[in-house]
């Protein structure tokens, strides 16, 4: 999320432009458990190789057999539900159907990313975790918004829908469709006091660009955003 004026995204990472001109302009992403480097967010993992496993043991197998692997299966594969974090206050409302690997791979990934983010704009807590969801201009607009919050900090639910998810032929970027329903967010200053205006509570709709990280994983590079109307797929 991102910090505006009018804090583009419940924070949609960036809640200092506008935010911070009155509280953090914002947009993705990590439920994070601050005890594991490796998985911040408490975002399951996505395996394809468990999941292919788990298919090859569905379709060999009978009875309890077939029902144990499709429930490997299911444990596998994204859904809404496992990518929200109700502690967090971080609802997924839909995700693209039938993606692919690669698809569902950079999906995983980017809901790390906002999960990050916004455990930052909620908790203020987490900013060490940026480097591994983020880089390039989104890294440091969010670090730089993240260190100027003062105190602000915005309270769920949020409720985030992803409408359409692509990867290059060659693997080099990927694009991603997001919106950010805040109409339920409120912020508070650093005394708690309400400072909610008209102007936060509403949608976010980005477009987020990723790129490979040296790690495998997919890193948000840029979000910007394209609409402020109601989000099109909830």
């Amino acid at each position: 999320m991102q910090l505006s004026t009018h804090l583009s995204r419940p924070c949609r990472h960036r809640l200092v432009v506008g935010l911070l001109a009155v509280l953090l302009a914002c947009a993705p992403l990590v439920a994070c458990s601050s005890d594991s480097d490796d998985n911040p967010l408490s975002i399951p993992t996505y395996d394809p190789g468990a999941a292919a496993s788990a298919e090859a043991s569905e379709s060999a197998a009978a009875g309890s057999a077939s029902a144990s692997a499709a429930a490997s299966v299911s444990a596998a594969a994204p859904t809404p539900e496992s990518l929200s974090d109700q502690e967090l206050g971080y609802h997924m409302v839909s995700i693209p159907k039938d993606l692919t690997e690669a698809q569902t791979k950079a999906l995983v990934d980017y809901v790390a990313y906002d999960q990050v983010t916004w455990r930052i704009w909620s908790t203020g807590q987490g900013i060490e975790n940026l480097p591994a969801v983020a880089t390039g201009d989104a890294l440091v607009t969010i670090e730089q918004d993240a260190r100027a919050l003062n105190g602000l900090r915005l309270h769920p639910p949020l409720r985030v829908t992803i409408t359409e998810v692509s990867v290059a032929d060659d693997g080099t970027y990927a694009e991603l469709n997001s919106c950010s329903d805040r109409t339920q967010v409120t912020v508070a200053d650093a005394d708690g006091n309400d400072i909610t205006g008209p102007d936060y509570q509403g949608y976010a709709e980005y477009h987020v660009i990723m790129v490979p990280g040296p790690d495998g994983n997919w890193l948000t590079t840029a979000e910007t955003t394209v609409s402020n109307d109601k989000c099109t797929a909830e």
